[in-house]
């Protein structure tokens, strides 16, 4: 059973990506929950593919459910419809948009067809993931506490010095006044 193995970009940020692992004959469904557990998002919103060129241009839509808008032709479903179906050549694209009210874009790109997988795996699975993706309703506390710690922990505020060194030679005021003061009696302070 062939393994498809797709890159998914977040549209705002291309070096924020997921690499996912998906047999062919699995369905976008499963694609569409396994794009999500990838960037911790939930799955309580509408969601659609589409077919895309090398321009990424939208072509045949694939979606969740019918939604109600104009279709200029009939969707596919997602539940129904299995991903090696829609495989037409070996870089083969989609465009997935979750959420149409925050319109949350990725960009699926086929990137590797393994002929002969690893039948114990479960799929669809995570394989790489690069960049610290969006968070889907604000910021992530995580990044915030980690920067806050990473600033005071290197004192990052270059307002002093420009890079935070002092020049060769001279000494922290404080280490300087601890100095001339260790060993001296409280009256000679």
């Amino acid at each position: 059973m062939a393994i498809l193995k797709f890159r998914i970009y977040w549209e705002d940020d291309d070096s924020v990506y997921r690499d996912l692992a998906i047999r062919h004959g699995q369905t976008f469904f499963e694609l569409h929950l396994a794009i999500l557990k990838c960037f911790e998002f939930d799955n309580k919103h509408s969601a659609t593919f589409y077919r895309s060129n090398d321009k990424w241009q939208r072509g045949k839509e694939i979606t969740l459910e019918k939604y109600d808008k104009t279709y200029r032709a009939e969707p596919l479903y997602m539940k129904e419809c299995t991903i090696g179906s829609e495989v037409r050549d070996p870089n083969q694209k989609f465009i997935y948009v979750y959420d149409f009210h925050k319109n949350w874009t990725f960009l699926v790109e086929l990137i590797h067809i393994d002929r002969d997988g690893d039948e114990e795996k479960t799929y669809p699975a995570c394989v790489r993931s690069e960049g610290i993706g969006p968070s889907q309703y604000g910021t992530k506390g995580l990044i915030n506490e980690k920067l806050a710690e990473i600033e005071e922990k290197y004192d990052l505020n270059t307002s002093v010095m420009g890079d935070g060194f002092s020049e060769e030679g001279e000494a922290d005021q404080e280490g300087d006044l601890e100095a001339d003061t260790e060993g001296a009696s409280q009256d000679e302070i």
